[in-house]
């Protein structure tokens, strides 16, 4: 199976190339990644296209400013799909996913339609996190799968498996969110069209070098978009 790892970044000189490599050793050659630079003023877009120039199954896009997780995710997959890529995987720069799950990852896609890898199975957690942290991530999952009614342990991680036939059918032009709200649009999308979804244990550590980009408002605003999601005559 063709994969295509996503990976979109702003501002992750000190991460990427050591990401980059792990990825590369980890996986097979069948796994291409893209990174999605969002004109980080740090030196990433370069190291990015260093790394392209060096191995064929690295690429870069390009983008002038900083425009938003989610809109890097659909600009990634929409460069994907206009290629023959069968699957996509969605990857943070800073090592909060470790590259040795991939290979589950892939194993699962290929019995599924969507994979999730999920810090709250049996199995799964966090490291290094503020107890506020683990309250507001592990709280706004719960409240989403009530709100929505999807059987889905961890709605806002980042870490996710999707086939292509399903981002073919999920609409990516009406996508409004960014962010937490991305990824729970994303898989409450795809839950309503019935594919077969999976999760699968991860520990997410929270990144050593670099900023966070997460603060509060995302998380709230994230909140706030579920409703609209459980009544939004676009999602069916």
């Amino acid at each position: 199976m063709r994969a295509l790892i996503i990976i979109p970044t702003y501002n992750e000189v000190e991460n990427l190339k050591m990401l980059i490599d792990q990825i590369l050793n980890y996986t097979p050659e069948t796994l291409e990644v893209l990174v999605v630079d969002d004109g980080s003023p740090d030196g990433t877009g370069e190291i990015a296209k260093q790394l392209s120039q060096a191995s064929a199954r690295v690429h870069l896009l390009e983008r002038s400013k900083k425009m938003g997780l989610g809109s890097a995710y659909v600009a990634g997959f929409r460069w994907g799909l206009n290629k023959t890529f069968e699957a996509f995987i969605e990857m943070d720069a800073d090592f909060s996913h470790d590259p040795k799950y991939l290979s589950v990852m892939l194993s699962n896609l290929e019995r599924n339609d969507v994979v999730m890898g999920s810090r709250y199975v049996v199995g799964g957690g966090t490291e290094n996190w503020t107890l506020f942290r683990r309250i507001l991530s592990r709280g706004g999952s719960l409240y989403s799968r009530l709100i929505l009614g999807a059987p889905i342990r961890d709605f806002t991680g980042g870490f996710n498996g999707w086939k292509r036939p399903v981002l073919e059918v999920i609409d990516l032009d009406s996508l409004r969110s960014d962010g937490y709200s991305f990824q729970i649009e994303l898989k409450y999308r795809a839950f309503k069209k019935n594919f077969k979804m999976a999760e699968f244990p991860i520990l997410f550590v929270d990144r050593k070098l670099g900023r966070s980009k997460m603060n509060q408002r995302i998380v709230f605003e994230a909140l706030r978009r579920v409703w609209q999601f459980r009544f939004s005559s676009r999602i069916s």
